[in-house]
């Protein structure tokens, strides 16, 4: 049994220096600090954030937990529903107030349109009609990326380019047009430039930008703040339940995403009352910074509440009920108005960084039952 017991610790030591190696680590930690914590299922950001040397590991979830085994428990062919963002999208079908429209994926240097376009038949009410389009490009299946964008964007308009697979705020970029030229993550460049950016770019999808609501936009201005909820479905019960929800803030170090991993803020968002914590910044320097106001902004975080935050939840809670047979689900979504939003993607084993720098999600009894009746912990 010990021989087992300690083939199984360097089998996880081994996984997490892996996944140390792949994302690089700036955490400087004693050799015996860094031993202590790979032998508990820990990466050493971890350690930092969770304040390990304080707490008890024993009521977070670990790095090796989730890498290895969280992401079994929807199983491989609904986790590849989830991951591929086109495909998701699809899934969604059943909730289109809920979804942003996909216009089209970037592969092999052409754009094949997603969305619906004219010129194409759609159902009239006596039958089958073609709605032919004055614009050729839109009208065909398959163009030029650059020919699809200079005829469809019009001076301010912005567009979402992301990967079809792909996390962590990774391989998302923002297009808009301005004037007779084009912006690109904030770099502005001509037609010609946009064209060979975009040349290089494959499996992409080409998503409509959504505008947040004006809290969000208060918080920050210059990133799409995200909420991620978490749903589990519980088999004893029944029913969904949200161990924990987070809303996501850029900072300018993040920008122009949000995530916590590239220095935006987290902060929890109360499951009752919808009110925002005081917000964690990800501890690039060594340690934690909490923040009750935007560091650069100076908006007040820590208070502020999601407007029909109570709307929000349940609606999340019917989806996630409709899809119980995926029963571990991270939800990002944008907050469009007071009651309503757009799920922008779904994770098949969430990232916990962000939701356990606030509690650790194994102090919460039915999670912990969660986790333990699907072989996780």
């Amino acid at each position: 049994m010990d021989l087992v017991r300690a083939c199984q610790t360097i089998g996880q030591v081994n996984k997490l220096l892996q996944a140390e190696r792949r994302t690089g680590s700036s955490f400087e930690l004693s050799l015996g600090e860094r031993q202590w914590l790979y032998q508990h299922g820990f990466l050493r950001k971890s350690g930092v954030i969770y304040s390990l040397e304080l707490n008890d590991p024993g009521e977070y979830l670990t790095d090796y937990q989730r890498f290895v085994r969280t992401k079994w428990i929807n199983g491989r062919h609904w986790n590849a529903l989830l991951d591929n963002k086109l495909a998701f999208h699809r899934l969604l079908g059943e909730f289109p107030d809920h979804r942003p429209t996909v216009y089209g994926l970037l592969t092999d240097g052409r754009f094949h349109a997603v969305a619906p376009t004219e010129g194409r038949p759609q159902l009239a009410d006596g039958g089958l009609e073609l709605k032919q389009s004055s614009a050729s490009t839109t009208s065909r299946p398959t163009t030029e990326p650059i020919d699809w964008i200079t005829d469809t964007l019009s001076d301010g308009d912005r567009i979402v380019v992301k990967r079809v697979r792909g996390s962590g705020g990774d391989n998302v970029h923002f297009v808009a047009r301005a004037d007779d030229e084009y912006v690109f993550d904030g770099t502005r460049m001509s037609e010609l430039a946009l064209a060979k950016t975009l040349s290089d770019f494959e499996e992409y999808l080409i998503c409509e930008y959504v505008d947040q609501a004006d809290y969000a936009a208060e918080l920050f201005p210059e990133t799409t703040n995200t909420i991620r909820i978490v749903t589990m479905f519980d088999d004893r019960e029944g029913a969904a339940f949200i161990p924990m929800a987070i809303h996501r803030i850029g900072t300018t170090d993040s920008a122009p995403v949000d995530n916590f991993s590239k220095e935006g803020l987290s902060a929890r968002i109360d499951r009752t009352s919808g009110t925002l914590s005081e917000a964690a910044k990800y501890p690039t320097a060594g340690s934690l910074d909490w923040h009750r106001t935007h560091p650069s902004s100076g908006v007040r975080i820590q208070g502020t509440a999601v407007p029909g935050w109570a709307q929000i939840r349940d609606r999340v809670l019917e989806i996630a009920e409709t899809f119980s047979h995926i029963p571990y689900v991270g939800w990002d979504l944008v907050v469009t108005a007071e009651g309503e939003f757009q799920i922008l993607e779904a994770n098949s084993h969430p990232d916990v960084t962000s939701l356990q720098v606030h509690r650790p999600l194994l102090s919460n009894d039915r999670t912990r039952q969660f986790y333990r009746d699907h072989d996780v912990i």
